[in-house]
């Protein structure tokens, strides 16, 4: 049988196929689209601080190199030693920039080391100690922040649900944030699209609404805008903010993007943006941050001194704990982080936040590495500027204390959520919300950090701080002489009466202030039969500007022959009970 002839030549080292330029150019062409493809998508920083950027690199020089064997004829080979000689060839340039790479990425980690750098890494925060008394002042119970994260998204929903117009293109989203908006704590959040084709029905004008929550009143607005917000992380293509971001500060490396409003109510993203401190790859930490009107999209850097301060966020809770971390474990070296662990301290798994001077604050505890259940201290961190103060206060960690508040009320079976860090009294108290199986608040508890077996329980904020200063005096830990109060003096030109689950509170609003001074009949049974005209003193402790203060006690200084005044009365309770109230009040007379 004859052979067929075979025309074709062997490959050899010295094959060099015709048009080499066209084919590098194809080559070229290939990797290009295939880069834009997957940095649309994927959207990695071209920085050196960022790992993505290397296998974005790597994966570039790949597809060129695959290209390269395919357009150039090696892949037709059969001798082994000749192939990789051709690739070295035809691919020098990305195989020799890997190389670098390699080489940069194995220098830059060890510089980064946290073994070699410790002293570095725990000079990442500074820590001022305070004074939990002076820089923590003593709030009103109607500031107090009655609302967690959790509470605020069912109310964002149910009263998203009330609204016919939206409720059927739109949803609450995720990423509510806690803010001090003029001078109250609130949370608020925007409005999403419900699925990709109520996107496509709304993009157009874009999401019409963000949904401003109080945390102490619980009221819930749903903030319309003239213009819609067209630029959110819930957006697709070039609107999307991630996207937004890349094509506009191509080397930026960021951080978690977070909604807030400015003062005037207008909506903006907050884009933190991330810069390493330490060798290559360590030392992470905020630089400035990037704002972005969520309307129109027009975006503006600030470095981290410049930032305007009605912005409450620019530092995460995560990175302050993490360089908070990082401080407790190796102020006196790495080994001593590992060996002996004299001083070594970590923060607690659970934060929260305090508003304070038109500022949002970041609290969490502050333990032994040995996680013996109990604090040392704990941090307030501006989350705007990064300051932060340590308070050597040593008590219960939050979750002890939560077991505490729930181990009262276990035969109702509620859940405690995260506390607040309150001043009651000069006291470091741990302020807490206590739901039932079915998430809703039922009753609110306080703890003192110091001693945490001191727990008071109320179905009302007022109820509880009652409660609880009471649990102070009988336990020793203040005296009356020690409670920080504050005097009003003034003539009664208004009295009102709430019955708040079974305790009776009188309003008191006097001729020399705007305020209602809340006094319960218990503590002073002498507010029952004062009356309009009469000259009172009220002390009371809390802001004296709060809309309604908590008083502690009243004296009457000179009695009005004014007859008593015959306002109604306002009482949460049903008629009946507020009648017999009266009643008893008028025997008590």
């Amino acid at each position: 049988m004859r052979n067929r002839q075979d025309n074709t030549q062997p490959f050899n080292g010295s094959y060099r196929p015709k048009g080499r330029f066209k084919r590098i150019l194809v080559n070229f062409l290939v990797t290009i689209v295939f880069g834009f493809i997957y940095f649309y998508f994927e959207l990695p920083a071209l920085n050196l601080h960022n790992k993505d950027f290397y296998f974005f690199f790597f994966l570039l020089s790949a597809v060129y190199c695959g290209c390269a064997i395919i357009t150039s004829g090696i892949w037709r080979t059969d001798d082994q030693a000749a192939f990789f000689r051709q690739v070295k060839s035809h691919c020098k340039i990305p195989l020799i920039i890997c190389a670098a790479f390699l080489v940069l990425i194995a220098v830059g980690s060890l510089a980064s080391s946290v073994i070699l750098r410790a002293g570095s890494y725990s000079s990442l925060l500074t820590i001022n100690t305070g004074n939990f008394t002076e820089d923590v002042q003593e709030v009103s119970y109607d500031q107090i922040p009655m609302l967690d994260r959790a509470s605020a998204e069912k109310l964002g929903d149910r009263k998203l649900g009330e609204l016919s117009d939206m409720v059927s293109q739109f949803e609450v989203s995720s990423q509510n944030s806690q803010l001090n908006y003029n001078d109250r704590p609130m949370r608020v959040t925007p409005l999403v699209y419900g699925d990709l084709i109520k996107w496509l029905n709304n993009r157009k004008n874009g999401i019409p609404a963000y949904v401003l929550i109080d945390m102490v009143t619980q009221n819930v607005e749903v903030v319309r805008l003239e213009e819609g917000m067209k630029y959110t992380t819930d957006e697709h293509f070039m609107r999307n903010l991630y996207r937004h971001l890349r094509f506009n500060y191509p080397t930026y490396m960021f951080d978690s993007p977070i909604f807030e409003i400015d003062d005037n109510g207008d909506p903006y993203w907050i884009c933190p943006r991330v810069t390493m401190r330490i060798g290559l790859f360590g030392g992470r930490d905020i630089d400035g941050a990037v704002l972005v009107n969520a309307v129109n999209g027009e975006s503006t850097y600030y470095p981290a001194a410049d930032v305007p301060t009605w912005v409450d966020r620019v530092y995460t809770a995560e990175l302050i704990m993490e360089q908070y971390d990082y401080y407790g474990q190796y102020s006196n070296g790495f080994l001593n982080s590992l060996l002996g662990q004299k001083g070594v301290t970590v923060t607690t798994d659970g934060y929260n936040y305090i508003a304070m001077d038109d500022d949002v604050y970041m609290y969490t505890g502050v333990t032994s590495v040995g996680g013996d259940q109990s604090n040392v201290g704990f941090i307030l961190a501006n989350q705007r500027t990064k300051e932060t103060r340590y308070y050597q206060v040593a008590g219960a960690e939050e979750y002890s204390a939560m077991s505490s508040a729930q181990g009262v009320v276990q035969h109702l079976g509620y859940s405690a959520t995260f506390p607040l860090l309150l001043n009651i009294n000069s006291e470091p108290t741990y302020f807490m919300a206590l739901k039932d199986a079915a998430g809703l608040v039922k009753m609110y508890a306080m703890v003192n950090v110091r001693q945490y077996q001191v727990v008071a329980t109320g179905q009302t904020v007022i109820e509880c701080q009652d409660n609880y200063r009471r649990l102070l005096l009988q336990n020793n830990i203040t005296t009356e002489s020690t409670a920080p109060t504050t005097e009003a003096i003034g003539i009664v030109i208004e009295k009102r009466e709430a019955v708040l689950e079974g305790n009776t509170y009188y309003y008191f609003k006097l001729d020399t202030s705007d305020s209602y001074y809340a006094v319960s009949a218990a503590d002073a049974a002498l507010s029952v039969i004062v009356n309009v005209g009469d000259t009172v003193k009220i002390n009371f402790v809390g802001d004296a500007g709060s809309e309604i203060v908590a008083g502690t006690d009243l004296e009457r200084l000179s009695h009005s022959q004014a007859a008593p005044s015959t306002e109604p009365t306002v009482s949460t309770e049903p008629a009946e009970n507020t009648a017999n109230d009266e009643s008893n009040s008028q025997a008590a007379a």
